[in-house]
């Protein structure tokens, strides 16, 4: 049985309608099938179409997207998701890198990308520790401001006017974390 080929499109905003177009196109010349997409930020904490196409794929499937940074934040989130299809046994094709996972090369290449990927953020780390360090001896760092934290009091009234964690958030523009963590730290 040949393998399905299943198409994942995303763009950071809905501004980016050119840009989600040619994905789709690329996505489509490749043999997609099925392709599944949205416009949202990568680090929305949630990317429901690429969990429903994580979901979808089975075993002998090809997972498709035009560019690795269409798929993943980070490195660690490349993992967890390359993870996820091994499990399945679903190969990975990146269109733009002429990667493809169901080859030996592509496996290495694939491995090779997210240890160089994960060296850059490094160091990347340790400049701004420098960075805050030097600022902090020269009296000019305070550190970010506690955002939802800052709003315990108004998550704990509305909460007690029996509002749902959802509403909650929503009105107050905090995460479901940011949410439970407040909840949990007066428990």
């Amino acid at each position: 049985m040949p393998a399905v080929m299943i198409g994942y499109a995303r763009t950071s905003t809905t501004d980016q309608k050119a840009g989600l177009d040619a994905q789709l196109r690329d996505l489509q010349t490749a043999g997609c099938t099925k392709i599944f997409r949205e416009q949202l930020s990568s680090v929305a904490n949630e990317r429901p179409q690429l969990e429903r196409a994580l979901e979808f794929v089975r075993e002998g499937d090809v997972l498709v997207v035009t560019k690795l940074d269409r798929l993943a934040r980070s490195v660690a989130d490349l993992v967890a998701i390359t993870a996820v299809l091994k499990e399945k046994g679903v190969e990975l094709r990146i269109l733009t890198m002429n990667l493809d996972t169901a080859t030996p090369t592509g496996k290495l290449m694939l491995n090779l990308l997210g240890s160089i990927a994960e060296f850059e953020r490094e160091l990347m780390l340790e400049r701004q520790r420098e960075g805050i360090a030097k600022a902090k001896a020269d009296g000019k760092y305070k550190g970010r401001a506690p955002t939802a934290r800052s709003k315990a009091d108004k998550v704990l009234a509305l909460k007690t006017e029996g509002k749902a964690p959802a509403e909650i958030q929503a009105t107050l523009g905090i995460s479901r974390a940011s949410y439970f963590r407040i909840v949990k730290d007066v428990a």
